[in-house]
C-alpha cells in the first residue's frame, strides 16, 4: 500500500520531495517534456556521523550551460561539462537554507548557495569553491542565483580579468540583456568605456539602453547584415567582445574588430542546440589584427570570489547597478523556465522560485 501523505509530511521525518528529471538525452532544441516532475522523499534528518547537509531549495538558477549537460556524453562534452543522468535529478546553482547538518561549518538556519539537486531538498556534502555561506541578507536572496552568485562572478572575472578593459575603450556585449551580459555593460560603463550590446527583442533593446545604460543597442533579429550592424554602433571599431553568442555573430565581430582587440569567449548559446555547429569564416583576421581570443570558465576563478562581493556589493546597496530578474514560481515551472532560454524568452536573468518561505 502507497504511504499517504498529509501536508507533504510521510511519516516520521521523511517528507515529500519533488524533483526535475531528465527522460533522456537531447538532440536538437529541448523541450519541456525532456524534463518531468517526480515524487520522491527525503529524510529530514541527516544520518548520524554523516558530514553531509540537508537543505531546503528556496530559488535555482537557470543557466545556458545546462544544455551541454542535457546531452549524451562524448569526447568532447565530458571536457566541458558532465552530463546529466537520464532518470535522476538535474543538478544546477541554487540558494537555500539548512535544514540539518552533520557539517561543522553548516549549522540548521544557515544560507548559502551553490550546487544543489533541481528538487525541494537537497543533501549536499560542501565543497570549497562550490558552495558558499551567504552573509550578506540585506538584499535580496534571489540575487544569488545572479548577480552575487554564478552569473555575476563571471561577469566579473571574464570582463576585469580576461578582458583587461581601460577607460575609453569600445566594448560590444552579445546575449546583452541576461544574467552575464547586464552586468558587464554596466561593469564597462563604470571603467569609462563606451558600450553596445545586442539582443533578441525591441523590449531587451529598449531595457539595455533605458535601465543598463548601454550606449547603444541593436536587436540581431531585425538585421540582414551583422557585419553592417556593427559598424554603424561602433565605427572605429571593438576594442573588447564580450562572447556570448558564437556563429555568425562571432564572425561578423571579428571583421570589426580593432587591432590587438580581446574577445573573452563566456559562452555560444547559439550554437548549443546544433548537431552540426556553424563555422567562423574570418578567422584569418585574427593574425593580421593580432587579436587575443580566451575562452574561460568562472570555476577558475572562484577563490577570487570574496574579493568581487567587496566590489559589488556596495553598489547594489547604493543603487548604482541595475539588475533584472525573470522569475518563475514554483518548481513545477522549472522546465519551461529552463528551455525558455534557449528560444530567448526570458527578460534578465531567470530563475525558479521554489519556496519564499523566509519571505
Amino acid at each position: 500500500m502507497d504511504a499517504i501523505v498529509v501536508g507533504g509530511v510521510i511519516g516520521g521525518n521523511v517528507v515529500s520531495n519533488k524533483q526535475v528529471v531528465l527522460r533522456d538525452y537531447v538532440t536538437g532544441f529541448p523541450n519541456e517534456s525532456d524534463l518531468v516532475i517526480t515524487p520522491t522523499t527525503v529524510n529530514l534528518k541527516v544520518p548520524a556521523g554523516s558530514s553531509t547537509v540537508l537543505v531546503k531549495n528556496l530559488y535555482l538558477s537557470c543557466d545556458p550551460y545546462m544544455r551541454n549537460r542535457m546531452r549524451k556524453p562524448n569526447s568532447w562534452s565530458s571536457a566541458t561539462a558532465q552530463s546529466f543522468i537520464p532518470g535522476k535529478a538535474i543538478s544546477g546553482f541554487g540558494v537555500s537554507k539548512v535544514i540539518d547538518s552533520g557539517n561543522s561549518d553548516y549549522r540548521e538556519g544557515d544560507l548559502l548557495w551553490g550546487a544543489v539537486g533541481w528538487e525541494e531538498y537537497s543533501v549536499i556534502t560542501p565543497i570549497p569553491n562550490l558552495h558558499f555561506k551567504i552573509h550578506h541578507t540585506d538584499v535580496p536572496l534571489s540575487y544569488y542565483t545572479g548577480v552575487l552568485g554564478m552569473p555575476g562572478m563571471t561577469a566579473y572575472a571574464g570582463f576585469y580579468e580576461v578582458c583587461s578593459p581601460k577607460k575609453g575603450e569600445t566594448v560590444f556585449v552579445s546575449a546583452a540583456s541576461g544574467a552575464v551580459g547586464q552586468l558587464v555593460g554596466q561593469f564597462a560603463k563604470m571603467m569609462g568605456c563606451y558600450v553596445v550590446g545586442s539582443a533578441g527583442s525591441k523590449e531587451k533593446v529598449d531595457l539595455l539602453k533605458n535601465k543598463f545604460g548601454f550606449d547603444d543597442a541593436f536587436n540581431y533579429k531585425e538585421e540582414n547584415n551583422l557585419i553592417a550592424a556593427l559598424k554603424r554602433c561602433l565605427p572605429e571599431g571593438i576594442d573588447i567582445y564580450f562572447e556570448n553568442v558564437g556563429g555568425k555573430m562571432l564572425d561578423a565581430v571579428i571583421v570589426n574588430m580593432k587591432p590587438h582587440g580581446r574577445i573573452a569567449a563566456c559562452g555560444m548559446i547559439s550554437q548549443y542546440n546544433l548537431e552540426n555547429q556553424e563555422g567562423v569564416y574570418n578567422l584569418s583576421l585574427i593574425t593580421y589584427k593580432r587579436i587575443r581570443i580566451e575562452g574561460f570558465t568562472v570555476f577558475d576563478y572562484f577563490e577570487k570570489y570574496p574579493e568581487f562581493l567587496e566590489f559589488v556589493v556596495p553598489y547594489i546597496r547604493e543603487g548604482k547597478l541595475a539588475y533584472v530578474e525573470d522569475v518563475a514560481e514554483g518548481l513545477e515551472s522549472a522546465p519551461a523556465a529552463l528551455v525558455g532560454l534557449f528560444h530567448g524568452k526570458n527578460v534578465g536573468k531567470q530563475l525558479v522560485a521554489v519556496s519564499r518561505d523566509l519571505e
